[in-house]
């Protein structure tokens, strides 16, 4: 059975992406710390580098911490701007044609 998407809320759509997004950026999180920590190691032990890696390291978790919501606060906004632009789309094209079917439970 064929349905039309002729119409969304840019508030809702806003909200899952602004999750998504979030949720995308905790996955990054983990490589940010071992970047940074990785950074600080390096230079407790001695390798030559910038004079201290502890501004370095400092960030690294900073940005883990402001990362997922920043990222998230991004995609709430970019989807409240793709929601509105697709549906002033929408009217002019009809929309997306997408194909459902109906799932009967299983015995």
């Amino acid at each position: 059975m064929k349905k039309q998407l002729v119409s969304v809320d840019p508030i809702r759509l806003g909200i899952v992406l602004g999750v998504l997004y979030a949720l995308i950026a905790l996955i990054v999180v983990p490589f940010i710390l071992l970047a940074s920590f990785l950074s600080l190691s390096r230079h407790a032990a001695g390798f030559p580098g910038p004079e201290s890696s502890f501004p370095v390291a400092f960030s690294g978790v900073f940005m883990a911490v402001l990362f997922p919501l920043i990222y998230g606060v991004l995609g709430f906004i970019g989807g409240i701007i793709v929601g509105l632009v697709y549906n002033l789309v929408a009217k002019i094209t009809g929309g997306i044609e997408f194909v459902v079917k109906d799932v009967t439970p299983g015995v």
